[in-house]
């Protein structure tokens, strides 16, 4: 008999409900599992091998709806991709600006990362027009971060609220190299203004308050691309007009779908879980960090390198967390991991701060606003920050009827504090969790019955 009852309902509108219900005593969770493949790798290596010259091989992809949006954009631009699989994806490139102009336009789903990296390459195409769209969630999302350093290049980009949001239409142009300024750390903006100054003439640099994820880095160098880093001033600079080359691509799983399972692991009592073939770049470590400030059990076993990035399995035990205060720097390295954070904080003694992350304003859904009230329909004290959230722990969460507001991270964070909760918990609209993990309802039924 299983440890808990876990349902997955389709509605009428087809979207689904996910039903919890612990048992009353005796749920532990226990088991491996493999998690996703990290989805910043997989966009990154589809959007370099479809403009790389020859072959590019991908293993480990993963497969959520929003590499598939990246795959389906530059197959429209002329790149072949082969059918998407975990195995083996080949992607035979066109080269570095030649992406066709579409007769269609550009849908990039729910997928912001698809959107603004794009820009980047679409911009920077003289002579050729594209128009970009995605879903009414991404519709809503903030896009002058980038169009404005892109701007500054030289771009022609229209789009609504003063070219703000989406749809966007690009008149490609022959860029300016800058040296922007950004004043946030983050590696979509970083990424797009690299992917502009590919094909632009001479040094675009971009510097950051604070160090954000470098997998475009690692991925650029590794098809060819020339860049440089400073690290004291967290500054990178590429060269353009640099060739790329199709490479083999192992894609790590992706620690923003382990953080579900060390969050879990944690506050279940009596759990043991290992986590297997988790991609620990550190510029994406900072949820190992804040869990060990809570005092949490967690080993990082058999470390390696894989294709460039450094991979290791994460073995994690049950324990008493405390509270802490989770701001700074460390906000760009562990911003995905805030909302499953929330539900760690909600368990731990004491009261905890996160700071510094109103990034989370602008995401999938207002992450902030979003988890306090989710979490406070099951009982949790957490108030609302400017910035972020105060949460008091120690209160029992009681099971109660909570929706996703259709954010994938949301929805997996309430599935994990409903493991904890007394009575049935139903979340609505859970189905947003296949946008990075296709597999979530499966491994959470699996982990509690073994």
């Amino acid at each position: 008999m299983s440890a808990s009852v876990i349902t997955l309902e389709t509605q009428e509108d087809l979207s689904h409900k996910l039903i919890i219900q612990p048992p009353a005593v005796g749920l532990s969770l226990q088991g491996s599992i493999r998690v996703p493949g990290d989805k910043s790798i997989s966009h990154r290596a589809l959007m370099l091998g479809a403009i790389a010259q020859g072959e590019t091989e991908i293993s480990g992809l993963l497969l959520g709806e929003d590499p598939r949006s990246t795959a389906s954009c530059f197959q429209t631009m002329g790149a072949e991709i082969s059918e998407l699989n975990t195995e083996l994806v080949r992607v035979k490139g066109i080269g570095l600006g030649n992406l066709q102009e579409p007769v269609d336009v550009l849908n990039a789903g729910n997928s912001g990362t698809t959107l603004r990296l794009m820009l980047g390459l679409l911009a920077s195409h003289s002579g050729r027009f594209f128009t970009v769209t995605g879903d009414s969630s991404l519709r809503s999302r903030p896009m002058s971060r980038v169009v404005k350093p892109l701007q500054q290049m030289g771009a022609e980009i229209w789009g609504r609220k003063g070219n703000s949001l989406a749809p966007l239409a690009i008149q490609g142009q022959a860029l300016k190299p800058i040296h922007y300024q950004s004043p946030i750390a983050s590696a979509q903006v970083k990424s797009c203004i690299l992917l502009a100054g590919l094909i632009t003439e001479g040094q675009t640099t971009v510097t950051e308050p604070a160090l954000s994820r470098d997998h475009s880095e690692r991925m650029l160098r590794a098809f060819g691309a020339e860049l440089t880093t400073d690290p004291e001033t967290n500054s990178v600079t590429i060269t353009g007009s640099a060739q790329l080359y199709g490479q083999k691509v192992v894609v790590p799983g992706d620690i923003s779908s382990a953080a579900f399972w060390l969050v879990a692991g944690a506050i279940v009592p009596g759990s043991e879980l290992l986590i297997e073939n988790v991609g620990v770049n550190p510029t994406r470590t900072g949820i190992l960090e804040a869990l060990a400030l809570m005092g949490a059990d967690i080993q990082l076993e058999n470390q390696r390198q894989v294709a460039g990035e450094p991979v290791a399995d994460l073995r994690v035990r049950s324990s008493r967390l405390q509270s802490c205060t989770i701001a700074g720097d460390i906000i760009p390295r562990l911003i995905d991991e805030i909302p499953i954070l929330a539900v760690a904080a909600v368990f731990a003694k004491g009261t905890t701060v996160i700071k510094d992350a109103e990034e989370l304003r602008v995401k999938e859904s207002d992450r902030i606003a979003v988890m306090a009230q989710q979490l406070n329909k099951m009982g949790a004290k957490v108030t609302e920050l400017p910035d972020g959230m105060e949460i008091v722990g120690g209160t029992p969460l009681v099971g109660t009827e909570v929706d996703s507001h259709t954010d994938h991270r949301i929805a997996m964070s309430l599935a994990i504090a409903s493991l904890v909760a007394k009575g049935i918990t139903t979340i609505h609209r859970a189905e947003a969790a296949a946008i990075s993990y296709p597999n979530f309802t499966a491994t959470l039924q699996q982990i509690c019955s073994n």
